[in-house]
């Protein structure tokens, strides 16, 4: 039995404080071994001109106790407020978002009575590193980075997820047949790593089909790991199918600190009305008490929550006449839970935790000597062309070819329309001119300077460039459609 825990608690924003106060109700009771840190977090931090949304001192908590238990905030629509999710997310290294999805048939309404899914998402990287631009009149970019060590380390803590919960299979989404050079590493990872996990089945869905599978026949899955983006939006579509948003807890594991925490927004227009269902926040914080080793808290709590559910007390979001006994306010669903503290359920299935330490992936370590051979071989230049001829834009692009560079390809929005494009193509004022070196060769640095040199005497508005570059070889770049 593990002594008192350290813990930084934010009570957050809409129904937040509501939600937080049950919670923290029901550990109480529970005999929770908790010392409590409390910090303020979300709107009122933002108007006071923090646009983090936290305040330094917050920070400090936060690495003190490592452990932290978070209620819904509400990030301001417009200006320049970032999401205080992401920011902590990335700021501290949480990699791995872990968020249980499971059907709680008859008792909560669902099309999915045997749904057990364990949605695990990359939690740093992908668009969600929020690199946006706008490039032109007509274009804005946001940048997608996928990197090696953050597929491996997410891979990694989805197989040993399921190798320590007892897990049968882990499954992993993307959309390689598409992004071959960002989510096919993902892919690659995902199956490298899978097969140091043989005793752990193992398969790939291409994104689109995977979800539509989830959404129909969710018992086909156990384990699913995808990246950011993907597991943002399939996370909530799985825990709605499974009977509501607002019963799904999450957790978000890093090497250091861990965040806990329910998956739904803060709610604003139901704050204040003792309406909102604390489950997800509550179920949140049963994961946390399983990470700082109090299993036992985590299983009284846990089983007094289900049968709470199986006696019909039900708050609005998911009564039904039919296995609803009484609708139940936010107080007073968190009594009832605390009513029945010690006591398991009769029908659906008590839970039971596995004691022991818990799961840690290391950051992979990257040797630069054993890296690939890195040749640049060309550029593409991005340009402003709002010129509707679009005829002209070729001969003019290729009047800056030379020394050691040459025009190949103009596109506009992944798709070739010079040499040999197609007049019916749509086209916008954001264009890409490719150029490579002859014969394939490499090329300098000094080269590209010069290039970008010729296009601002031409008046040229370039504003972009990325460079192409071969590893071992192959193409480090992608090809555009046509």
């Amino acid at each position: 039995m593990s002594g008192t825990q350290s813990i930084t608690v934010a009570r957050g924003d809409g129904i937040g404080p509501e939600i937080m106060d049950a919670t923290l109700t029901i550990l109480r009771e529970a005999d929770a071994r908790l010392a409590i840190e409390e910090i303020e977090i979300g709107e009122k931090v933002y108007h006071r001109g923090i646009t983090s949304g936290i305040a330094p001192e917050s920070w400090e908590s936060l690495r003190r106790t490592k452990v932290f238990l978070k209620a819904p905030i509400t990030t301001p629509q417009g200006g320049g407020f970032k999401s205080l999710n992401v920011t902590v997310r990335k700021s501290l290294g949480l990699y791995a978002n872990v968020r249980p999805c499971v059907s709680y048939f008859p008792f909560v309404e669902t099309k999915h009575p045997v749904m057990d899914v364990v949605i695990v998402r990359e939690n740093e990287e992908d668009t969600y590193g929020g690199i946006e631009h706008r490039q032109t009149a007509q274009v804005m970019q946001s940048l997608k980075l996928i990197s090696q060590p953050g597929c491996e380390r997410i891979c990694r803590y989805a197989f040993e997820y399921a190798r320590v919960n007892n897990r049968k299979k882990v499954t992993c989404f993307s959309k390689d047949n598409i992004m071959k050079l960002s989510d096919g590493l993902f892919h690659k990872v995902f199956e490298d790593v899978a097969k140091e996990y043989p005793n752990i089945q193992n398969e790939h869905w291409i994104v689109d089909i995977g979800a539509a599978k989830l959404a129909d026949t969710p018992e086909a899955f156990d384990v699913v790991v995808m990246p950011n983006l993907y597991g943002d939006i399939l996370s909530d579509v799985a825990a709605q199918i499974a009977g509501s948003v607002g019963l799904a807890g999450s957790s978000n594991i890093g090497e250091h600190v861990a965040m806990f925490e329910a998956i739904h927004g803060s709610a604003p227009r139901r704050a204040g009305q003792n309406l909102a269902n604390p489950s997800g926040l509550l179920l949140g914080a049963v994961m946390m008490l399983v990470h700082i080793g109090q299993t036992d808290i985590a299983e009284r709590v846990h089983n007094a929550w289900l049968r709470t559910l199986e006696d019909g007390m039900h708050t609005y979001d998911v009564f039904t006449e039919q296995y609803s006994k009484q609708k139940v306010g936010t107080k007073e669903f968190a009594a009832e839970v605390v009513k029945r503290l010690g006591q398991n359920p009769q029908q659906l299935r008590p839970v039971q935790y596995v004691a022991g330490a818990p799961i840690q992936v290391a950051t992979p370590k990257f040797d630069p000597s054993k890296g690939p051979k890195k040749d640049l071989v060309g550029v593409d230049l991005f340009i402003d062309w709002p010129n509707a001829d679009r005829t002209e834009l070729p001969a003019k692009m290729k009047s800056l070819s030379g020394e050691g560079l040459e025009l190949t390809m103009v596109s506009n929005r992944g798709v070739k329309i010079w040499p040999e494009g197609f007049s019916e193509t749509f086209c916008t004022d954001h264009w890409c001119c490719r150029y490579l070196a002859p014969g394939r060769g490499v090329v300098a640095h000094a080269q590209i300077v010069a290039l970008l040199d010729r296009a601002a005497n031409a008046g040229i508005d370039f504003c972009k460039t990325e460079h192409l570059c071969n590893f071992d070889g192959q193409p480090g770049y992608s090809f555009a459609q046509g």
